[in-house]
């Protein structure tokens, strides 16, 4: 990036925040602030200001209009203190980064901007039931990050003494690491007799309950032979298993149904360790364990622009995230209302605003909003004028 362009850059992000409708976080004046701002290679972070350093936020980012923005997920004592171990750490949020970047199966190189960003989507509502559900936490807020992905800061007080031990087994549970077959089994002790069944009042081995019975219910509407052969699809399922498997499901179909693994022999808790693999990729949230266990981690401010997209951080209320579409919703009006010229080394297709733009390399004339995004990633300068 130019010195022309950043100039341009830093001028109008100056301009939107003169007008930007900014909430700060809870205990603001206790959390550390830093931004980055317009400089050659762009990743100079100026840090440990409070909001008494900082004075009127809304008038700081008018006037220093960074390129990104950030506040701490901790709250302090002193958070201007340059040391760390100055600040007087009183806690903080619990926070979950997901990244499109990161998720498994999504290729950065060959999937675009719009599916990545639709797949991190898929994993923030799965990541949302696990909170929900699962830990039943209340005080959550979801924000977008301008970027490639989402953030989650949880605010219930039962949360904010965690350490990063205890930070690190709910990112554990939540993707599942180190579990196993026998981590989704207890065992019952009734008439006399032990059973082992599946821990059906929650968590994974609710999960693997729930698909367990699922597939139970599709095998009962098959004859023999078809359910023979779907039992067989499952790896270590032949013939044999496949028979002992169907024979106690139609035998004592409610043991099956109360998670016994053992009714119907090795057969069945092979089948239900496959299921619960199944369950775990379907499942799992993979969020970025590093920011979750920091306990000092800087986050993205809600409302202030992202310097490597121009898009918005945007806070998302828990019914507004299945519609959201941040290359539509998260575009600043800001930048909607007049046309630039850029220059392109090559030629590029964006999807913006709810268009595809096609584009060709040398200069061109394009709304404002398009330019400043091509801008921020590294995709075009600003033509002189």
């Amino acid at each position: 990036m130019n010195g022309r362009t950043r100039e341009y850059l830093r001028g109008r992000f100056g301009d939107y925040y003169r007008s930007a409708d900014l909430t700060l976080p809870p205990a603001a004046d206790e959390r550390e602030w830093g931004h980055i701002p317009w400089t050659a290679g762009g990743t100079t972070m100026v840090r440990h200001q409070s909001l008494l350093d900082v004075g009127d936020l809304g008038g700081f980012l008018a006037r220093e209009s960074p390129r990104h923005v950030y506040f701490s997920a901790a709250r302090y004592a002193d958070p201007g203190a340059n040391e760390m171990d100055e600040k007087g750490w009183r806690g903080a949020d619990l926070v979950f980064d997901l990244d499109a970047d990161h998720l498994p199966g999504v290729d950065p190189a060959a999937t675009s901007y719009g599916e990545m960003l639709a797949a991190c989507k898929d994993a923030l509502l799965r990541l949302l039931t696990f909170l929900e559900d699962d830990f039943a936490f209340s005080e959550l807020e979801v924000v977008f990050s301008g970027g490639r992905g989402y953030h989650v800061h949880v605010r219930d007080d039962s949360v904010r003494g965690l350490d990063s031990e205890a930070r690190r087994e709910i990112v554990d549970y939540v993707r599942a690491i180190d579990l196993d077959a026998d981590g989704l089994v207890t065992t019952r002790s009734e008439h006399g007799t032990t059973r082992r069944v599946l821990r059906t009042e929650g968590g994974w081995g609710k999960r693997t309950h729930v698909a367990l019975l699922s597939f139970v219910e599709e095998l009962e509407s098959m004859d023999d032979e078809d359910a023979n052969d779907r039992l067989q699809e499952f790896d270590g399922i032949g013939e044999g298993r496949a028979k002992t498997i169907l024979g106690a499901l139609r035998r004592n179909p409610d043991a099956i149904r109360e998670g016994n693994v053992e009714a119907g022999g090795p057969g069945l808790r092979l089948l239900v360790e496959t299921i619960g693999e199944r369950v775990v990729a379907d499942q799992t949230a993979p969020i970025d364990e590093p920011v979750t266990t920091d306990v000092r981690r800087l986050i993205r401010l809600p409302g202030s622009l992202h310097g490597g997209s121009s898009l918005v951080v945007t806070r998302l209320d828990r019914d507004e995230i299945q519609t959201f579409e941040p290359l539509r919703d998260a575009v600043p009006e800001r930048f909607t209302r007049r046309d630039i010229v850029v220059e392109l080394d090559a030629p590029v297709t964006v999807e913006l605003g709810g268009e595809t733009t096609k584009l060709s390399a040398g200069e061109n004339t394009v709304e404002e909003s398009i330019g400043v995004f091509l801008m921020t990633r590294g995709a075009a300068e600003k033509a002189r004028e």
